[in-house]
């Protein structure tokens, strides 16, 4: 399957910069697994049948939604993309039912970078793009936010 921003480059264009959701979407999936592995190990140390069953039914439970937050995680990186090209700002998210957001550079007024604490520490955070007579996009806990206002400001 082709990248969007390959499908959409015009004569002459070409991609600067390009970035994705932050892995920080996996975060619920990952404690969830830590979690059904630490049930499963509770489940071999007790002793008592009642209690070894209600673990590995509990850790079985965690692990199912576990599973679902990981398959959610991959499916939201895996359909958003943000690039910079030498003409314009492109963001798109969905797969099915699609989402997208386009400026040219041009047009760009202002680009804001908002990163809480374990977002300066974890690299992510939200980038808001101002434009010139065309509105205001944020684009949402995108992975390297500074690397990529620098790659739009940066002409």
């Amino acid at each position: 399957m082709a990248r969007y921003i390959d499908e959409i480059l015009q004569p002459g264009e070409k991609v600067l910069y390009s970035t994705n959701a932050h892995w920080i979407f996996y975060f619920p999936a990952i404690l969830a697994w830590i979690v059904a592995l630490a049930l499963f190990v509770a489940s071999r140390q007790a002793v008592v049948e009642g209690l070894v069953l209600l673990c590995l039914v509990a850790a079985g439970l965690v692990a199912l939604a576990a599973l679902y937050w990981t398959l959610k995680g991959w499916f939201h990186r895996f359909t958003t993309e943000t690039d910079v090209t030498n003409l314009r700002v492109v963001h798109k998210t969905g797969f099915i039912k699609r989402r997208t957001f386009e400026m040219a550079l041009d047009k760009v007024e202002s680009v804001d970078v908002n990163q809480t604490i374990l977002g300066r520490i974890l690299n992510y955070g939200d980038v808001t793009i101002n434009g010139v007579g065309e509105g205001r996009e944020t684009i949402r806990t995108i992975a390297s936010p500074l690397a990529f206002r620098s790659s739009i400001t940066t002409r």
